[in-house]
């Protein structure tokens, strides 16, 4: 079975956006792959190396969400990438031969350059990001990374890397990693901009259902619709983005007749989307509430999968020190 590799960096509770651009995907790979899915919090002290301390805190927060949400521990191998010192002695390998050019033209990399101006970046691991992400896919022979569109350069400087590595030591032994295409529905926040925590304007997984109600009555819609007698035009209302997620076709299809012929209000179309995610959200909340109960110590639940992991890496590394001669 073809293996599948993903992580996420634990920056505590998740939100829908993060569900619907991530999650789901990870719960139905399980299907069809051997799926490899990693609290990646080496990753989060790139951005974040000044504040620590939660670290631990918020891996477990979103280990509880993964499991609410159905990813399960019986059927993919999860883990915690710090436990797995490999990571790390790959990742300098492989370090030794990435050129820096590859790593300044890196979309991400220039992105956050000039998006996060209230720290310092000018830092080795925030360059050499997408090497550390290179050693956590191939370490374990994915074929597949789950990934947006706008990720695929990432898949590709990994791909450059590996071709560069054989190409050098005239070997054949990591597997060059492809892209899979993840469809990421249109989500903004409830404001109309990026869905994020950082903004205040995100739906979490965990918010009560009451707070999820007051955020959806408050959310912005199509501006130019002043008056409930006023058409509107749901092709650009943030609302009618969150019903092609959460709505069936034919309720939109009436939403949609109905807010161009003013027949019903935001308010009313608002009320049918709350419906829906109320429905969605419930289900997971409970599921969480349990977890919550049954999972104190993420090490000790993680212990099985961990081990795993840690073996099949310490028989890659194996393999790369041969290589090397060292």
């Amino acid at each position: 079975m073809e293996k599948v590799l993903s992580g996420m960096r634990p920056t505590g509770r998740l939100h829908i956006g993060h569900y619907f651009g991530a999650l789901k995907n990870w719960v139905k790979l399980q299907d069809n792959y051997d799926c490899y899915y990693f609290i990646a919090d080496w990753h989060a002290l790139t951005t974040n190396f000044e504040n620590p301390e939660n670290i631990k805190e918020l891996r477990r927060e979103m280990l509880l969400d993964w499991l609410s949400v159905g990813i399960d521990i019986n059927r993919s191998t999860l883990f915690i990438q710090s436990k797995n010192i490999y990571h790390a002695e790959l990742f300098l390998l492989l370090s030794m031969i990435t050129p820096v050019g590859w790593l300044e033209r890196c979309p991400t990399y220039k992105e956050l350059k000039t998006e996060i101006t209230d720290r310092d970046l000018s830092c080795l691991g925030f360059l050499g990001y997408p090497v550390l992400q290179t050693a956590d896919i191939i370490m374990y022979s994915a074929k597949y990374v789950p990934v947006g569109v706008d990720q695929l350069p990432h898949i590709e400087i990994s791909r450059e890397i590996v071709r560069r590595f054989h190409h050098l030591y005239g070997c054949d032994i990591f597997v060059e990693p492809e892209g899979l295409l993840t469809d990421v529905p249109k989500l903004l926040g409830l404001d109309g901009r990026k869905m994020s925590k950082s903004y205040g304007n995100a739906i979490m997984l965990t918010d009560d259902l009451k707070t999820v109600e007051s955020n959806i009555l408050k959310m912005v819609t199509d501006t130019n619709r002043k008056r409930r007698t006023d058409p509107g035009d749901p092709s650009v209302c943030p609302v009618f983005d969150y019903h092609k997620v959460f709505s069936l076709e034919s309720e939109r299809d009436e939403i949609v007749e109905g807010c161009k012929g003013a027949k019903i209000g935001c308010i009313d179309c608002k009320r049918i989307l709350l419906k829906h995610i109320i429905e969605f959200l419930e289900p997971i909340q409970l599921k969480r509430k349990e977890l919550e109960k049954e999972i104190e110590d993420i090490d000790q639940y993680l212990s099985n999968t961990q081990e795993k992991a840690c073996i099949v890496a310490a028989n890659m590394m194996e393999k790369v020190r041969e290589v090397l001669k060292i």
